[in-house]
């Protein structure tokens, strides 16, 4: 069983960021900490909640990332390095595990086609704008789509 490395939660925290007020994130999701959705008691997110600080926020997170750590450890049938599974947290705890679950990444992957696995990261740059209903390229998810393959493909 693995579990995320100190290199693996600050890449997440670097696409993140701390805010220790509820807010919408660019796909409209009440949000707080370092990019939670949901408390440890799997409440939701909501506008006005706030945390106290930053301990409170790394708690919240490493409670967050449990369940994701879980879903690449079951979900992936092949070996991973440290650095590949630290990518596939970070884009599972990004996009959930419905999205990895049902990707060709891991398709890919549990084919034991670790190159083409690292090609299909870069597809899941985008966001339902919650004005229009309709996917659009986020340029900020293409940025971490493209530092989680790098990490992926790190030898």
């Amino acid at each position: 069983m693995m579990k995320i490395s100190k290199n693996g939660i600050a890449l997440i925290k670097s696409f993140e960021g701390l805010v220790l007020h509820a807010y919408k994130d660019i796909a409209g999701v009440w949000t707080i900490g370092y990019g939670s959705t949901r408390y440890q008691n799997d409440k939701a997110i909501k506008s006005g909640d706030k945390l106290n600080s930053e301990a409170q926020a790394n708690s919240l997170l490493m409670c967050t990332l449990s369940q994701y750590e879980a879903a690449v450890n079951s979900y992936v049938l092949v070996p991973l390095t440290q650095d590949q599974y630290d990518a596939l947290v970070s884009f599972t705890y990004n996009l959930g595990t419905n999205a990895l679950l049902h990707s060709t990444l891991l398709k890919k992957l549990n084919e034991k086609d670790y190159a083409e696995a690292a090609n299909w990261f870069a597809p899941w740059n985008k966001i339902t704008d919650p004005q229009t209903g309709k996917k659009i390229v986020s340029n900020s998810l293409t940025k971490r789509r493209a530092k989680e393959s790098t990490l992926f493909k790190q030898p």
